[in-house]
């Protein structure tokens, strides 16, 4: 415990603001929790469907599971604080080839409350976001700062419900805590991590962890992702492997699906998801007066066109393009820079000709 309070001192005066994304923020598909939280007043439901073959060569069982998981997500009091709630219940029809009898086993497997918070938010600086307008390789390759990551707590609940078949002799709370970290190696990919410490009281505690990779399209409506998870306990150990893949239909509802095997046979484990994740938006930004902005914070001067109404062909173009895939920023293209360097040029000419007199 020592060690755990000395662990926050540390990283306390890093403490950053989150940044709310116009679209939706989702943990699915996968089990990774990503480190950000959705932002103050937004109201989020993850869920979907499951089932999973499992056979253990050691007992002689097999069984089948259908099942669905849910997660609800509410952004409370600030940008970087987050409560959830996750619950995933089963149904699972086993068969004892020794024994030569059938069982039907119905409860959560997975049942917990809790809280996330933002302490590092490594994007905080709107100068790491700025892309490089005289180099495509420099927007889109690989840095290794890329891996300094985005920070998150967690601290909660798992609840056992009464005499759960699952987790027999668990005590009815238990504690689970967690970090989660993400970091954009470069515009289409994310990695997150999570460490977690679960079921802290009881008599089978579980320590486990999540790798996850996501990749965007360059069309930003798709997207796919690799996730490794391994678990180590006295009840339960296994390595995980899953993939899938994602899709936004609109910048509040997202659906997905993917599918996932264990690397052992004591139990062997193949399972597919299917679901979807939808947000109700509430959230406002803060108003901050004109003498608290810090400079640049607002894009920079005045351009002589920016009041000009929009061409039917600008917003025609600007309907499809439509919105990124959560957590991937695609940043501009080839023709995009060619394009934005013409532009600085033609700005800096019109600059020196005007003697630097300020462009309105």
């Amino acid at each position: 415990m020592k060690k755990v309070i000395r662990l926050f001192l540390v990283v306390l005066p890093f403490i950053g603001f989150a940044q709310y994304t116009d679209v939706i923020n989702s943990n699915r598909p996968g089990l990774s929790v990503s480190a950000y939280a959705v932002g103050k007043n937004v109201i989020q439901l993850e869920a979907g469907v499951l089932f999973e073959q499992r056979d253990h060569s050691l007992l002689n069982t097999q069984s089948n599971i259908f099942g669905g998981d849910i997660s609800l997500r509410y952004g409370l009091l600030f940008e970087q604080l987050e409560i959830n709630w996750e619950g995933t219940f089963q149904n699972q029809n086993i068969t004892y080839g020794n024994l030569g009898f059938s069982d039907n086993l119905t409860d959560f497997s997975r049942n917990r409350l809790g809280l996330k918070y933002l302490i590092y938010d490594h994007y905080k600086n709107p100068e790491r976001n700025k892309p490089n307008l005289y180099s495509w390789k420099a927007n889109y390759g690989f840095k290794w700062k890329n891996l300094i990551p985005s920070i998150s707590i967690y601290g909660g609940t798992t609840l056992n419900l009464g005499d759960n078949p699952f987790y027999v002799g668990d005590p009815t709370v238990t504690y689970r805590a967690m970090v989660a970290t993400q970091s954009r190696l470069t515009p289409r990919f994310v990695l997150i991590s999570n460490i977690a410490y679960d079921r802290i009281s009881s008599d089978f505690p579980e320590l486990s962890y999540l790798i996850s990779l996501s990749h965007g399209f360059r069309n930003p409506k798709w997207s796919i992702f690799v996730e490794h998870q391994g678990i180590d306990s006295d009840r339960y150990s296994d390595l995980l492997l899953r993939g899938g893949v994602a899709h936004l239909f609109t910048d509040h509802f997202q659906a997905d699906i993917h599918l996932g095997a264990s690397f052992k046979n004591t139990p062997s484990r193949i399972f597919v998801s299917a679901g979807g994740s939808y947000r109700l938006d509430f959230h406002k930004d803060k108003v901050i007066s004109i003498d608290e902005q810090k400079a640049g914070e607002n894009g920079g001067s005045i351009k002589r066109n920016s009041m000009k109404k929009k061409t039917k062909n600008e917003r025609k173009k600007a309907k499809k393009d439509g919105s990124g895939a959560e957590d991937i920023d695609l940043g501009p293209s080839k023709k995009q820079l060619r394009k934005l360097r013409k532009e600085e040029r033609k700005k800096l000419k019109n600059q020196k000709k005007d003697n630097g007199a300020i462009d309105f």
